[in-house]
């Protein structure tokens, strides 16, 4: 089947939520997730919830470091046996596994040259995209005041300092991120996004919908060398 006509199931693993997207216009479904939750009980409500979707293949979001297509280690948000776990055989069909921050920064770019992610939700996700080449960072681990850089910007930190405070230290941190990457431009995605008021230049704002054609981009294929187009370093 040609590369332009596959279906593709774009699921987007979430600290809250898992959520399912079969196309830009048809409504996502999801449950929740939450760090009890481990991947034999995600496949089966996956399986549950898309019953009625017919799909090619699957394109997989996953929020930790993922190597070759592998998850390398359990996340701080969910359950244990995430790493190494074989969705393609658990789905039954072809599966691409890329960071979950890394898939919405795919969906996100637009040419432009350099562009930095970063996804403001339960923790901090972050990747840097450019031409053909989409380079998954981990930034939420760097030192940060008393802490890691996520504990301020992710969800514990918001709850911390307020609103107001929140935007200015996120702001703040987000101008030095992308000096240090030498980003052209900044796309801001995850829930917490929409909550800063003013965004400066250099600034965009995201959205969570940008999943599913970062999925699908990481099925195309290049119609000479016939391998994927987007390089995942």
């Amino acid at each position: 089947m040609p590369n332009e006509r596959k279906k593709i199931l774009v699921i987007d693993v979430g600290g809250s939520n898992i959520k399912m997207m079969i196309s830009q216009e048809e409504k996502r479904r999801k449950f929740p997730s939450g760090p009890k939750i481990g991947p034999e009980e995600a496949v089966e409500q996956i399986k549950e919830t898309t019953s009625d979707w017919s799909f090619d293949a699957v394109a997989i979001g996953f929020p930790a470091p993922v190597r070759e297509g592998k998850i390398m280690s359990d996340p701080k948000h969910l359950g244990k046996g995430w790493a190494g776990f074989d969705f393609a055989k658990a789905l039954g069909k072809p599966v691409r596994v890329i960071n979950d921050a890394a898939l919405q920064a795919l969906g996100s770019y637009h040419g432009g040259g350099r562009m930095l992610f970063l996804g403001l939700g339960t923790g901090l996700g972050s990747a840097l995209v450019w031409k053909n080449h989409v380079l998954p960072l981990e930034f939420g681990d760097l030192p940060f005041g008393e802490g890691i850089i996520e504990d301020w910007l992710g969800d514990s930190g918001l709850q911390h300092l307020g609103k107001k405070d929140w935007q200015r230290e996120t702001v703040d941190a987000i101008k030095q991120l992308k000096r240090a990457v030498i980003a052209d431009y900044v796309v801001l995605g995850g829930g917490n996004a929409k909550i800063i008021e003013e965004l400066p230049d250099g600034f965009e704002l995201g959205s969570n919908r940008n999943a599913y054609p970062g999925g699908v981009r990481l099925w195309e294929t290049d119609p000479e060398t016939k391998r994927p187009r987007w390089r995942i370093m």
